[in-house]
This record gives structure tokens, sequence and C-alpha cells, in this order.
């Protein structure tokens, strides 16, 4: 039964990649077209504010999509890997990515202070699990 179940997450794992794989390629083909559709449209060369909101929006995004397709890979490949850091630092690229594109008038003090919070306990986080020691040293003895 046990073996049934690895083969099924194994064709689930690659169906991940694989999807994953198409998606980042077909946003960096979007994020490819829209610069060069920006770039010809007069005026030449100059690119206006809402363009670049854009592209910087969906260079995130693609980044994002890496950093997804590694940590599939990552995590599903390498027992030894620690998951929390590698959901951790997704998470940290996401609201980093919200954080860039962020039009500041639209949202409310309030608002931007719960984004400010979400930033603040995201980087705590990362940074307590960069700090905690891995099972094997606390278990570990000086005894020789």
């Amino acid at each position: 039964m046990m073996e049934a179940i690895k083969k099924f997450e194994r064709v689930i794992f690659i169906s991940l990649l694989a999807m994953m794989s198409l998606v980042v390629l077909l946003a960096t083909i979007e994020l490819g077209w829209i610069i060069i559709k920006d770039i010809i449209t007069p005026p030449i060369f100059l690119l206006e504010i809402n363009e670049l909101f854009e592209i910087f929006g969906l260079f995130m995004l693609v980044l994002i999509g890496i950093e997804l397709l590694e940590t599939i890979a990552k995590t599903y490949t390498n027992q030894n890997v620690n998951h929390a850091k590698i959901v951790m630092t997704v998470a940290l690229i996401a609201i980093a990515r919200k954080v860039i594109i962020l039009d500041i008038e639209n949202y409310s003090g309030q608002a931007l202070a719960g984004i400010a919070a979400i930033i603040l306990a995201l980087s705590l986080g990362y940074f307590l699990i960069q700090r905690k020691p891995s099972a094997k040293k606390l278990f570990e003895t000086d005894e020789k």
C-alpha cells in the first residue's frame, strides 16, 4: 500500500513540476511581450508609470513562480529541506510583490498597517526559523 502511495506522490510531483514549468514559461513570454509592446508604442522607448507597475508586477510574479518551482523540486526530492523556511521565503517574496505594485492612494491606513504587520510577522517567523537549531543538533551529546 505504501509503495502505491509513493508512486502516486511521484506522479503528482512530476505533474506539478510540469505544470509549474509551463506556467512560468508562459508568464515569462507574457512579460516579454508586454515589455516589447510598451516599448514600441508611442512614445517609443518611454514607459509610463502604470506600464512600469505592470511590468514590475509581472516580473515579481515570474520570480514567485520560479521560487515555487524550486520549492516543489527541493521539498519533494530532498527530505532534509526545512519546509517551513521554504514556505516563509515564498510568502515573503509574494508580499514583496504586493508592496512593489501597491498603489498607496487606494488603501486606507488600516490596510497599510495590516500589510506592514504581515511583513513584520513573516520576517520575524523567518528569522526564528533561521535561528532554530536542527533536530539533529538537539539530540547530539558531547560524549565521545
